[in-house]
């Protein structure tokens, strides 16, 4: 699936800006499907609106600069619901965190305390904009089972670094007060 196909499936459920496709697919509903960004997002909707799948109107604003409301037509709905048989791509993961955690050993204990604890939280608050997005989108058994999903994988992700974390820290530098400490 790409950013064109992601922009679709953001319309398929009401006309919208560029603006709001970008904010929808990094920190909204579809932030956990495809990466996506202004540099990529309004290439996709001008190919998409030059093959006849988006349309777009000039909005005026009152005090404010105009803006461009895309909308999907019959044949970009049919497009979009083609693309959804077509075979999927294998789940992308990447990880700082898991960067970080392969140096673990070169550094110090501190450090490596400091950052599983910041990623803790990030991972709170991931799990937290999870409930947000349930409680808005309440009803759709299929919004259900994709939020659920989601959710039950940072949590097993979360619950797996909470319990695990000492072997982490443990592998890492001492740090030079317990060094100098143990002389």
């Amino acid at each position: 699936m790409n950013v064109a196909t992601l922009c679709l499936a953001i319309l398929h459920e009401g006309e919208t800006t560029g603006y709001e496709i970008r904010k929808s697919s990094t920190e909204g509903d579809y932030a956990y499907f495809v990466a996506a960004s202004f540099g990529s997002i309004y290439p996709a909707l001008t190919r998409l609106e030059a093959e006849g799948l988006v349309t777009s109107r000039i909005e005026q604003q009152q005090g404010r600069p105009a803006k461009k409301i895309y909308a999907i037509t019959p044949l970009g709905r049919e497009t979009f619901h083609a693309s959804l048989f077509n075979k999927l791509d294998k789940d992308v993961f990447r990880s700082e965190f898991l960067l970080f955690a392969r140096f673990v050993p070169q550094l110090p204990a501190s450090l490596v305390r400091a950052r599983i604890e910041e990623r803790l939280d990030m991972l709170d608050a991931e799990l937290e904009q999870i409930q947000k997005i349930r409680r808005q989108r309440d009803g759709a058994p299929n919004d259900q089972w994709v939020t659920n999903y989601g959710y039950e994988c940072l949590k097993v992700a979360r619950e797996h670094l909470a319990t695990h974390m000492q072997e982490l820290i443990a592998l890492a530098l001492p740090d030079e007060a317990e060094t100098v400490a143990a002389q």
